[in-house]
């Protein structure tokens, strides 16, 4: 991520947490729905994204164009418009940032979106044809979010179903699972946690777990959401990922590496 849209991201951020509890659910649903729209006009997303164009214009026109939204959901939109971004697909994604963030801060105490998302995740995994369906270039975005809602509507908190209707509608050429590990990190980041896959070739039992929870914990210094997978073909041993960082100590990797060593 360069630094600009650092800065950005950082900027959006802070004006969505000043907006505290008047940026509700529907103000959340209201920003991703904005994100569509914006990424459906070349001309309104050109101008969003031009650094050079005057702010108070910019404000002119989301006013204008999305008169029909509440005050919330046009100050977060002033607000990416407002900052400088390093692309415009930049711009996009700290839309889809900013409406996710919105969603997951009206979460109760007893709702585990991150939970929920890897859930979905892993039944779309183990089924191909559901996946397809999600991910096709093909279908429309109306039918992947009505899907969604046959899926999960009344299972998964209404947060959670807010967010995958939302990502599958906008893709940006993501696959159904990159979004919804990307959903996973911003929402654990909104809770100031870190969500970590832990892959093992067999279950971990609830101390094993824990252990793990809280070596990582120690290790990034937050509270850490376990999304456990279990794969045989690692043989043994855990490979952890946390965003970008990858601990692979799984004997399936040693033998690979031993095997390239004796090629060599």
């Amino acid at each position: 991520m360069r630094s600009a849209t650092r800065s950005a991201l950082s900027s959006t951020q802070a004006v969505l947490a000043e907006l505290g509890g008047s940026a509700d659910l529907a103000t959340g649903a209201e920003i991703l729905a904005a994100g569509r729209v914006v990424a459906g006009s070349s001309q309104l997303l050109t101008l969003l994204a031009d650094p050079t164009a005057d702010v108070v214009g910019k404000k002119a026109v989301i006013d204008r164009v999305f008169a029909g939204q509440a005050t919330t959901t046009r100050a977060v939109l002033t607000a990416v418009a407002g900052a400088r971004w390093s692309s415009q697909q930049d711009l996009l994604a700290g839309i889809e940032d900013a409406g996710i963030r919105a969603v997951a801060a009206t979460a109760g105490p007893g709702t585990s979106i991150e939970a929920e998302l890897f859930a979905f995740e892993t039944a779309v995994r183990s089924d191909a044809g559901l996946e397809l369906a999600l991910g096709t270039k093909l279908g429309s975005p109306a039918e992947k979010s009505a899907l969604v809602e046959r899926l999960i509507g009344g299972k998964s908190s209404a947060q959670t179903v807010t967010i995958l209707s939302a990502l599958v509608q906008q893709p940006r050429g993501r696959r159904i699972g990159e979004l919804v590990r990307d959903a996973s990190r911003i929402v654990a980041d909104q809770a100031e946690k870190v969500v970590a896959t832990v892959i093992t070739a067999t279950a971990l039992s609830e101390s094993q777990a824990a252990r793990v929870a809280r070596g990582l914990s120690a290790r990034y210094g937050k509270d850490i959401i376990v999304n456990h997978v279990v794969d045989p073909k690692v043989v043994g041993g855990v490979r952890v990922q946390v965003g970008g960082d990858v601990i692979d100590g799984t004997v399936s990797t040693r033998l690979a590496d031993l095997r390239l060593q004796l090629a060599g």
